[in-house]
């Protein structure tokens, strides 16, 4: 192992630590533990790879204002976290489209270039690839296996545990698996970043990468207005003044 993912390794494990001791929405320990799940066989699908250029890519553009769609969103307090577990939103890693390959192995072969796939699998189980990172606007090498795959890991953009105080402790169990499984709240990321993350809102934490924040609040408010999720005061504070300063003239994606 190069000094170079060791020291990754042990930062996402030390983050990780932290935020599982406050059972944070999509933590570093959580998406290790099913990193290492994952590495049972993936069933057979007709999938292959299909890498994304960019975070974004893939989704519909509206011409809808994004301040528009911001403006849909209910403004609410917090609620109480009382309840919440990750299996509230499913065990581990779904396959919401049927294609016989689970989300994270969907999302690495989207967001990863240079991708090779393990024989066998047919094409679900991504064994390597490059992330050009949006969080960071760093390459990561990304190489599956219990000391490796956390370098790279599945961020929910919209955390769980956030979600689950505003508003997703009312959607049915369906509703929740589909939050957790859909590729629009999902990106793969660098995991010592979606370990300082946690479970935080757009008020108080943003990608180190500035010229992300736009696409990121724009997906964050787009998964939002699609499950009927609210917002507080300083989150909605937050996104829109992201937007007015720095993207203005941002379109809404869509969420039908």
């Amino acid at each position: 192992m190069t000094a170079r993912r060791t020291t990754r390794l042990l930062a996402a494990l030390a983050g990780g630590a932290v935020v599982l001791s406050s059972l944070t929405g999509c933590t570093a320990a959580e998406s290790i533990l099913w990193d290492i799940v994952d590495e049972l066989e993936a069933p057979p699908a007709p999938a292959g790879p299909s890498a994304a250029t960019d975070a974004n890519a893939g989704f519909e553009v509206t011409d809808e204002p994004l301040l528009d769609q911001l403006a849909t969103i209910e403004i609410k307090g917090r609620a109480p976290k009382t309840g919440y577990e990750r299996d509230e939103f499913g065990s581990g890693w779904k396959d919401p489209d049927r294609n016989g390959c689970d989300a994270r192995n969907d999302m690495l072969r989207r967001d990863l270039t240079d991708v090779e796939l393990k024989e066998g699998t047919n094409g679900c189980v991504v064994l390597a690839g490059t992330l050009d990172d949006a969080f960071t606007a760093t390459e990561i090498d990304f190489v599956r296996g219990p000391g490796t795959s956390s370098d790279v890991q599945i961020d929910h953009l919209v955390a769980l545990s956030d979600a689950w105080q505003k508003g997703a402790q009312q959607l049915n169990e369906e509703e929740r698996e589909l939050l957790a499984n859909d590729p629009l709240n999902l990106l793969a990321v660098d995991g010592p970043s979606n370990a300082s993350k946690g479970d935080s809102d757009a008020a108080t934490w943003l990608p180190p990468n500035r010229g992300f924040w736009c696409d990121y609040v724009t997906r964050q408010t787009a998964v939002k207005a699609k499950y009927d999720l609210w917002m507080t005061q300083a989150e909605h504070d937050a996104i829109e003044q992201t937007v007015t300063n720095r993207c203005p003239d941002s379109r809404a994606l869509a969420i039908d």
